[in-house]
């Protein structure tokens, strides 16, 4: 329900924790001012739901479980806080774009309660992708592992706020999609997508030095340009986006950063 008094404090940080995780906040509007201010707030639950997963990882490391174990539990926890919504987005966001059928039948498709074998092979590799990611990160160190998990969550998050900026249409004219869709304007996006750069530098370089900042830099942007890439294909494909279709865009961003993160 919508609600045309001025936009509070709190209602952004409320849209993002209520509509992307699992925690109990109560979504007090519904509107296109709230829309944009949660999106915008979207890292802000990356923060947390990587906060747990980094915390969950080491935790293991320490209790004595081998990095593999460590990651797998790590890559365990967003799927939880977010009741894998994301990545029941990206395997419905396979089985759309690999039906092969028109934009129309497709949407039909991923609206579906079942997964097809695009959505199973695709969910399979980026969680196999994740783990392994993760597992390498925290065989280095739980500091280093730690910082991939929250780094990687918070990525996620980024994409959905360059993939709601204006310019970029709703592909239904109902559900989370169409009410996000748009509603951050470009100027903002970037600029959020710039303070997360140079943060993720920033922490990099704490543990990694110049090395470390430049890696953790690289994986954000290159995560947020896959996602990118998805996007475009999507609104190609099925004329704009889709719940599913943001997503999609999280795992994309999440799982390529990790692997970006490995590199070097």
């Amino acid at each position: 329900m919508s609600d045309t008094s001025p936009p509070r404090l709190l209602d952004g940080p409320r849209f993002a924790f209520g509509t992307l995780t699992v925690l109990r906040v109560r979504v007090h509007r519904w509107d296109r001012e709230a829309a944009r201010a949660g999106m915008l707030c979207a890292p802000l639950a990356g923060l947390a739901v990587g906060g747990a997963a980094a915390l969950t990882g080491a935790a293991g490391v320490a209790a004595g479980l081998a990095a593999p174990l460590a990651a797998v539990a790590a890559v365990a926890v967003p799927a939880v806080l977010t009741r894998a919504l994301h990545l029941d987005g990206l395997a419905d966001t396979a089985d759309g774009l690999g039906s092969g059928r028109p934009a129309d039948e497709a949407l039909r498709i991923m609206k579906r309660s079942d997964i097809g074998p695009f959505g199973v092979v695709t969910l399979l590799l980026a969680l196999a992708a994740q783990a392994a990611a993760l597992a390498q990160a925290f065989a280095h160190s739980p500091v280093r592992g730690a910082f991939a998990a929250l780094l990687c969550a918070v990525t996620a998050r980024l994409a959905l706020v360059l993939g709601t900026r204006t310019g970029v249409p709703a592909a239904r004219p109902e559900g989370l999609g169409a009410a996000v869709a748009g509603a951050v304007p470009r100027a903002a996006a970037v600029a959020v997508a710039a303070a997360v750069v140079l943060l993720a530098a920033g922490a990099g370089a704490l543990s990694g030095g110049p090395a470390g900042a430049v890696r953790a830099a690289a994986a954000v942007l290159v995560g947020c340009l896959a996602a990118e890439a998805l996007l475009r294909r999507c609104v190609r494909r099925f004329g704009g986006v889709t719940g599913d279709v943001l997503g999609g865009l999280a795992e994309t961003a999440a799982t390529v950063s990790l692997i970006v993160l490995c590199l070097g």
